[in-house]
């Protein structure tokens, strides 16, 4: 057996994988009945069971919507990325408190515009827009909420939640969930300036190689470099790389040095690593508490998380078969 198909058996064991193995790695046609039952299969699987266990009778989780990790906002966020099929209204309910917690009037206290800036959080809007699309579960305030991102974005492309008046230039953390949202949304709406948005939003990081300083080349921050699952909004290449692909930037130039480096973490397995965590599955009370095991650390073991988007990403840029 060769490699390719060993990763292949690996990834098959993780039936919440089931979605991004046949769709994402394999370059099947997600409208297929394959992609349809693969889908249906993650919608099954135990991890996700798991991540919907806190729902109570009426279908809501009983924490604030942005609870870190496993409140409505992350569970609908992952449920997405992992393929879950849209259109279960049994969602619905969490969907509403996510609507509830961005389009509230408590909410625009948050909103603050300082020498001339809206500073937001922008990837909490944007993750909203995404996942109720991928989930089949928008309505007119996902419109809503991406009329928001276009009209917040600053003049160099991107969005900022930094209230230091001097502060001029749009965070990656805070760019990168919002070009996804705006991407997907343009596809689905037809919406011009959405597309301009994200095409604006994707020249934040193509200048900049993804990781580099513009100035030197440097790494911008060590963090950027290290892999890691669930993406949350903590910024990585491999997650930078996703978006890019979903989006149709993966195949600019721009992007090599950040394949380059990915393929270069490779493991003799043919699979990835998980090199960072931004979660633990201890102190439930405590922010950061995932109800999930995703694999731990390790720079020598494959995690199959890590290693499925990283296929993907090699796939769409035209580096893996």
């Amino acid at each position: 057996m060769d490699l390719s198909n060993m990763i292949v058996k690996r990834l098959s064991l993780e039936p919440s994988l089931a979605w991004k193995l046949v769709v994402n790695v394999l370059g099947t046609d997600p409208e297929s009945a394959d992609a349809k039952q693969a889908a249906a299969t993650t919608r099954d699987a135990p991890l996700v069971a798991t991540l919907l266990s806190e729902r109570d009778a009426q279908g809501n989780i009983p924490h604030p919507a942005y609870k870190k990790w496993n409140g409505a906002h992350w569970v609908l966020s992952i449920l997405a990325d992992l393929g879950y099929p849209p259109g279960d209204e049994s969602l619905r309910p969490m969907m509403e408190q996510c609507y509830a917690a961005w389009l509230s009037k408590a909410h625009e206290k948050y909103i603050r515009t300082i020498q001339g800036r809206v500073r937001r959080c922008a990837s909490q809007e944007g993750n909203a827009i995404w996942y109720s699309l991928r989930l089949g579960l928008a309505d007119a305030r996902t419109q809503q909420l991406a009329e928001r991102l276009v009209k917040w974005q600053w003049s160099d492309g991107g969005w900022n939640c930094d209230k230091n008046p001097e502060a001029s230039i749009s965070s990656f953390m805070e760019t990168l969930i919002p070009l996804r949202a705006l991407g997907l949304y343009a596809k689905a709406s037809g919406d011009p300036r959405a597309q301009r948005s994200a095409e604006r939003a994707a020249e934040i990081f193509l200048k900049r190689r993804l990781f580099k300083r513009q100035r030197d080349g440097a790494v911008m921050d060590q963090h950027f470099v290290l892999l890691h699952y669930p993406p949350y909004w903590h910024y990585d290449i491999l997650f930078a790389l996703k978006v890019m692909a979903e989006t149709g930037f993966v195949i600019d130039p721009r992007c090599s040095d950040a394949l380059d480096l990915l393929e270069s973490k490779r493991l003799p397995d043919g699979g990835f690593p998980t090199e960072e965590s931004h979660s633990r599955t201890t102190r439930p009370e405590l922010s950061g508490y995932s109800l999930v095991n995703w694999g731990g650390k390790s720079k020598i073991h494959m995690n199959p998380f890590v290693t499925a988007d990283a296929l993907h990403v090699l796939r769409a840029s035209g580096r893996e078969k």
